[in-house]
């Protein structure tokens, strides 16, 4: 596994960032990436009005993967997939498809989630909920994904 694959963990939770309660999400996001062989450092948990700064920042940094965590729901709060999107230059509603059908095994509201999932030149990002379960279960779509994806991004063709 390269060491030079670098992944970058957000969370966008107003309450987390402020202290209010520890962040859950984060670090169950932050493990899985590095199990997969990325070199990721602890979750940046910042409040949801920051969030699109937060992304654009990851962004510059251009690692192979971000995953955000908290802020795709529909509350006037949640920005995470608006400040994700115009990053990506191409979609992939297929890896978002599957999330939503492993949520849906177990929560009906799990569609009303607006995850976003795509790439640009460099970047593989998807935007997860704030819950653990969510998260688990954006990780479980991921498992066998995501390092195929950052091989295509790299050039890796051979399949």
């Amino acid at each position: 596994m390269s060491s030079h694959r670098t992944a970058i963990v957000i969370v966008a939770s107003t309450r987390a960032a402020a202290g209010t309660y520890a962040d859950r999400s984060g670090p169950i996001v932050v493990d899985f990436l590095r199990r997969k062989g990325f070199d990721c450092t602890d979750a940046r948990v910042v409040p949801d009005a920051e969030i699109a700064t937060a992304v654009d920042q990851a962004f510059a940094e251009k690692p192979s993967v971000i995953l955000t965590s908290g802020g795709t729901g529909l509350t006037p709060d949640d920005l995470t997939v608006d400040a994700v999107q115009p990053h990506l230059t191409r979609e992939l509603p297929g890896i978002t498809m599957a999330f939503w059908n492993k949520g849906l095994e177990t929560i009906p509201t799990a569609v009303a989630s607006r995850a976003v999932a795509g790439v640009n030149d460099t970047t593989f990002a998807m935007t997860l909920p704030g819950s653990t379960g969510g998260v688990k279960d954006g990780c479980a779509v991921l498992e066998e994904l995501i390092i195929h994806i950052v091989d295509m991004l790299e050039g890796k063709h051979e399949h």
